[in-house]
Order: C-alpha cells, then sequence, then structure tokens
C-alpha cells in the first residue's frame, strides 16, 4: 500500500467526533489513501462494520483486508442505494473528508494540478465517466463559463476569463494544462499567479466533478441513514462547502433558512456537537500543508 497516497487531515478530531462504539455500523464517504477508515476499524469491535466509498480506481489500490469492511467503488452521491443493497436499514455514523488527495496533485496524468504543464485536462474523479476538464473548456458558452469560474473559482474576471477561452478554442482545441495556462497568463498580476491559478482549476475541477450536486445529495441522504443520535463529521476545504454543510447542519436547508415552532425553537434535524469551527492544530499545519484550509464540522442527528 503506498504510504504516501494521502495524509489524513484533522484524524483525531474526525473520528473522536463519530463518537464510536465497539458494534457501531459506519460509513466512510472519501476513502483514497484509507487513512479515515483505517482508524475508523481500530476503533471498532467485532460487531462493527465500516463500508467506504469511493468512484476513483486508484483507491482500490488501499482496500483493507478485513471482514468488518465493505469497498463499494461508486460515488457517495448513491449512498441511500447503497446502504438499501446492503440490507443497512440506518448507520450510527458518516464520514467525509471532502478534499481532493495528495496523490491526485501529484500525478501529472490526472490534470489536477497546474505544475504538470504537459498533463492532459482530464480532472475527473472516475476516469470511466462523465466530461473532462478540457471538454468544458471547448464546449461550455461564455455565460456559462463565466458562471463556473465565478460561482466555483470566485474569480472576479470570471466573464473576461471565460471570452479568452472561447476566443483561444476558436483557433485551436484545449488538450493540455498549458493550453490553459497560457489563456490564464494575462489575468495573473505579479505576486497573484498562484492564487489566480489556484481558483481557476478548483472551478473547473468542482463542474467536471459536479461536487457541489453531489454533496448537497449525500448530505440530504443523511437524514434517511442516520439513525437518531448518529453522528456525522465533515472536513471541507473552502467556502463553498463549508457554507452547505453549516447551513444544513444549523438548519436542515442548504440556504440556511431557519424555521422556528410554536414556541420559537428553530427546528432541524441536527443538533451541532462542535458549535465552532474545528481546524487543525499549528503542528498538523507544519507536517501536513494542505490541512491548512481544512475545517470541521461534527452534528448529532436528533
Amino acid at each position: 500500500m503506498p504510504t504516501t497516497y494521502h495524509v489524513p487531515v484533522l484524524l483525531k478530531e474526525s473520528i473522536d467526533g463519530l463518537n464510536l462504539q465497539s458494534d457501531s455500523i459506519c460509513v466512510d464517504v472519501t476513502f483514497g489513501g484509507g487513512g479515515h477508515s483505517r482508524e475508523i476499524l481500530s476503533r471498532l469491535g467485532g460487531g462493527g462494520h465500516l463500508y467506504s466509498f469511493d468512484q476513483d480506481q486508484d483507491a482500490m489500490d488501499n482496500i483493507q483486508n478485513d471482514d468488518r469492511f465493505t469497498f463499494v467503488h461508486s460515488n457517495f452521491r448513491y449512498l441511500r442505494n447503497f446502504m438499501h443493497y446492503y440490507e443497512v436499514e440506518l448507520v450510527d455514523a458518516i464520514l467525509a473528508d471532502l478534499g481532493v488527495s495528495s496523490h491526485h496533485f501529484d500525478d501529472e496524468t490526472r490534470g489536477f494540478s497546474f505544475r504538470f504543464t504537459d498533463g492532459e485536462l482530464d480532472m475527473r474523479m472516475n476516469q470511466k465517466a462523465g466530461k473532462t476538464a478540457a471538454d468544458v473548456l471547448n464546449t461550455y458558452v461564455v455565460d456559462r463559463l463565466a458562471d463556473v469560474f465565478y460561482l466555483y473559482g470566485e474569480l472576479k474576471r470570471a466573464r473576461q476569463i471565460a471570452a479568452a477561452v472561447v476566443k483561444r478554442r476558436q483557433e485551436e482545441p484545449y488538450r493540455t494544462i498549458k493550453d490553459f495556462l497560457d489563456t490564464l497568463e494575462q489575468f495573473t498580476g505579479k505576486g497573484k499567479e498562484k492564487k489566480i491559478l489556484a481558483q481557476a482549476f478548483q472551478a473547473l475541477r468542482i463542474e467536471v466533478n459536479e461536487e457541489m450536486e453531489t454533496l448537497r445529495e449525500m448530505l440530504s441522504q443523511s437524514l434517511e441513514v442516520l439513525r437518531s443520535g448518529g453522528r456525522i463529521s465533515v472536513i471541507t476545504y473552502h467556502s463553498l462547502e463549508d457554507r452547505l454543510v453549516k447551513n444544513f447542519f444549523k438548519t436542515g436547508n442548504f440556504e440556511g433558512k431557519v424555521d422556528k415552532d410554536f414556541y420559537g425553537n428553530v427546528s432541524t434535524p441536527f443538533r451541532l456537537v462542535n458549535n465552532r469551527v474545528i481546524v487543525p492544530s499549528p503542528e498538523e499545519e507544519e507536517r501536513n500543508p494542505r490541512s491548512r484550509s481544512a475545517k470541521l464540522r461534527v452534528a448529532e442527528k436528533i
């Protein structure tokens, strides 16, 4: 098993938050390198079980050899369907680490990092399905591209970038990372190059993998899958994800709309376990730079 596939973020804090018992039935919806799953298994007894989801073929190299473990080779947007398939009525704990693994950023063939200029613009978590980043750049109309860059990358010059993409592809279609970097060059001011590139690549990755839609679907299904008193731990890495999770845990909806009962109590399906967001310690940030933007929220189903 590759030890450098991925260093788990907020490992102790996220698993502690699940309040596991020896016979807990758990789901890790983002298996990746298996770090969080291994920690969950270490806390389960013979009567417990862990179901771990991952749509990436590469993650299968990290599968645990344990009778208490079931690997689900699928997107976590199908959480409810697979729990029905395995005849699991309710689970005690759900863990989601929403970040892209260091394995993906370090693999020049996957297209996630702007460090590898010769790599193809792919960015698919599931390489056997869906559109690639090149497909997005080569086919989306200006308005739709501008929305992607603005909503998912929070780029101030989203419309100008979208227009530049359309103009460039009329001469030659996008294929490599360098093709996209050449277009972005005119929009990266001195000293802000990495920030702009990171935002643009994030936007494309979110669009390619439908990350916001799948997150909404998984969170909504958690209400049906979690038993009363069950816990859910979610680690986010950017404000778009964190806002969705925060709103959902506080109000039961993604808009953050507060509904109150006759007595003025907020109607929500969750109780917040950590009222304040949990962030990595300075020591963890030093050991694992990827953790610096991480935020952990934990909730218990009422």
